[in-house]
C-alpha cells in the first residue's frame, strides 16, 4: 500500500522538500536526502555525484519491492535455488540441459519446459528454483500444481466466474505446473486443464512436472485420447523436456539404514 501524505495538522513542521517527497512516493530520497547531503559536503561529491547516488537508492529500493512482490504473487511453497540442487543423487539427469533452462531464453520465446521423471528426484525444486530465477528476472511467475488448477476452476465454474479466475493462470510470463499425472483426472478437469495450456499456447511460457512418461498421459485424462493428443500437440509444439530418473531423494535416509 502506498504511504498517504498526512493531513496538514500533522505535517506542519515538515520541511517543504520533505513533503513534496512524500507526495511523490520517493521514501528513500526522502528519508536519506540530508544525511547524503552531508556526506557529499564532507567528500567533496559533485551535484551530480550526490543526485546520482539518491537515484541510485530510489531504484534500487524500488527493484527490491518489486522482486518482494513478484515472489510473493509466484506462491512458491517454499523458496529453492539452483545452488541448493543435489546434483549426484539422480541416476541420470542432464545437468547442461537444465542449466541452460536457467537461461530463460524459452519465456522470451513463450515455448514450454518439461521435467519428467520418478517422485522424490527434485522437480519440483528445479521447478520452484526455475521460478525464483525468473522473479530475480523481472518476469511474472504463478506456481500451481495440476489439482489446485482443476479445482480452482471447477469453483469458478459453479460460482460462475470462471473467465476471471483464469486470469491468474493466463497473466503471468511465466506458468509453473507441479505434479501433472499423479492424481486421475476426470473430464471436467480435464477440459479445464486444457483450456488453460490451450490459451497459453505461443502466448505465455509454460514449464512443469510429471512422473508419467508421454504414452501414459491418456491413464490421466480418463483414458480420453483425443483430449490427451490435443493437449500435448500443444505443450510438445515448442518444448524442452529434462528426463530425470534414479530412485526417490526423500527415500534415501531410509534406504541407507537398511
Amino acid at each position: 500500500m502506498s504511504e498517504q501524505p498526512p493531513d496538514d495538522t500533522e505535517s506542519s513542521d515538515i520541511p517543504s522538500l520533505s513533503k513534496m517527497l512524500l507526495r511523490l512516493q520517493l521514501p528513500f530520497l526522502r528519508e536519506n536526502y540530508h544525511e547524503l547531503a552531508q556526506t557529499a559536503v564532507e567528500q567533496r561529491w559533485s551535484h551530480l555525484d550526490y543526485l546520482q547516488r539518491l537515484v541510485e537508492g530510489e531504484v534500487n529500493r524500488r527493484e527490491d519491492s518489486g522482486l518482494a512482490r513478484r515472489i510473493r504473487l509466484a506462491r512458491f511453497p517454499v523458496l529453492k535455488t539452483l545452488d541448493q540442487f543435489d546434483w549426484s543423487w539422480p541416476k541420470k539427469i542432464n545437468r547442461p540441459q537444465l542449466q541452460n533452462l536457467f537461461r530463460l531464453q524459452f519465456i522470451k520465446q513463450k515455448s514450454n519446459a518439461i521435467l519428467l521423471g520418478n517422485v522424490g528426484l527434485g522437480k519440483t525444486h528445479l521447478l520452484t528454483a526455475l521460478g525464483h530465477t525468473a522473479c530475480l528476472r523481472g518476469y511474472s511467475v504463478h506456481f500451481t500444481t495440476a489439482i489446485d488448477i482443476i479445482h480452482t476452476l471447477s469453483a469458478a465454474t459453479g460460482a460462475g466466474n470462471l473467465q476471471r479466475t483464469m486470469q491468474r493462470y493466463l497473466k503471468p510470463s511465466l506458468l509453473l505446473i507441479d505434479e501433472v499425472g499423479y492424481l486421475p483426472v476426470d473430464k471436467l478437469g480435464a477440459d479445464l486443464l486444457f483450456q488453460i495450456i490451450s490459451t497459453r499456447y505461443e502466448r505465455g511460457a509454460i514449464a512443469l512436472s510429471t512422473n508419467r512418461a508421454y504414452k501414459k498421459w491418456p491413464e490421466i485424462f480418463n483414458n480420453d485420447s483425443t483430449l490427451t493428443s490435443a493437449i500435448l500437440d500443444r505443450l510438445l509444439h515448442r518444448c524442452e523436456t529434462a528426463v530425470i530418473e534414479g530412485k526417490s531423494y526423500r527415500a534415501k535416509d531410509r534406504v541407507e539404514d537398511l
